[in-house]
């Protein structure tokens, strides 16, 4: 038998060290994460700002962060689901919602700073590839600067995020990119050769055209799929005709006033008796109590006692 040697022995065990918890769960890269935190030695506690965006089954989520010591500080956030109060009800998950929610944050952090009026952005899209940067260099004016955070997504062609980050864009925040991976880029086919970039296209994109021609195809070949599968946009009056001018408002309302709505606070109040919560208006909740340690460990003594007992019978 052939001599094999032993690579997981005590010395390796006992310099093991456990990963960090978001990194066993798989929803962090701090590879990625350490470079988009580190900081200048000469920028001492100066804040370096992130343009999160995250996409789930059911909204878009945009926010604008920086870390701490203590953890990440949210300085502004936005997600899809409230464009239903800038006129656009349903699809909150295609790339025009994810324009939409990019331009909202960027609005929303630039007016708690006071620099709404400072940096405007584009407020003509025409699909265009632009830098705040660039026009108010001459200026001597330096915009709002974040980084993009996407997280363990993938970073292809088209992909939704990339809407948000157009959107930021537009909206008047410095986001260090470039357009290779916007909808109508084409790589040069040779070595030396420039690249082309169809800004018509990408328009359409951030307009919802897409969603246009598909529900315009869908109502023609399959009537009965096309009231199954847009059931909400029937519901709200929108047809393919009404999706541009949607955005067109949407984009216009944001750019007036960003602010989010306040709910307001419900007086309703709550009493425990061990296990029950009693609220005001006469509903009751169950909430489980905490056990203590010395609880718990008694809890486990029990257990441990039973289980003598019923072997000691056996």
């Amino acid at each position: 038998m052939a001599f094999m040697k032993v690579l997981k022995n005590k010395s390796f065990f006992k310099r093991y060290q456990v990963k960090n918890r978001r990194r066993r769960e798989g929803k962090t890269d701090y590879f990625a994460r350490r470079k988009m935190v580190r900081q200048d030695k000469d920028k001492y506690n100066t804040r370096k700002y992130r343009l999160i965006v995250r996409i789930t089954c059911s909204k878009i989520i945009c926010q604008i962060a920086y870390a701490t010591i203590c953890g990440d500080k949210i300085v502004a956030q936005a997600n899809s689901k409230e464009l239903a109060n800038f006129g656009v009800p349903v699809g909150h998950t295609n790339y025009a919602a994810a324009y939409c929610t990019g331009l909202l944050v960027a609005r929303r952090v630039l007016k708690k700073y006071g620099l709404d009026e400072d940096f405007k952005g584009k407020e003509e899209l025409d699909g265009e590839d632009y830098h705040i940067e660039d026009e108010e260099e001459e200026e001597g004016k330096r915009p709002f600067k974040v980084i993009l955070d996407v997280g363990l997504q993938r970073t292809c062609v088209g992909a939704r995020l990339w809407g948000a980050l157009k959107g930021a864009a537009d909206g008047g925040l410095h986001v260090p990119h470039n357009m290779k991976n916007f909808p109508g880029y084409k790589a040069p086919e040779e070595k030396g050769t420039d690249p082309e970039y169809d800004a018509e296209a990408h328009k359409e994109r951030l307009f919802g055209m897409h969603v246009k021609e598909y529900m315009e195809q869908m109502e023609e070949e399959d009537p009965t799929k096309y009231e199954a599968h847009f059931s909400k946009y029937i519901a709200n009056d929108i047809d393919a005709e009404k999706i541009e001018d949607m955005y067109t408002e949407c984009h216009e309302k944001i750019r007036e006033d960003p602010d989010c709505e306040k709910k307001e606070k419900t007086p309703i109040t709550y009493t425990r008796e061990a296990c029950t919560m009693k609220a005001s208006d006469g509903t009751e909740h169950n909430r489980s109590v905490r056990l203590t340690l010395k609880q718990r460990r008694e809890k486990v003594q029990i257990k441990i006692a039973a289980w003598a007992r019923k072997q000691a019978e056996e």
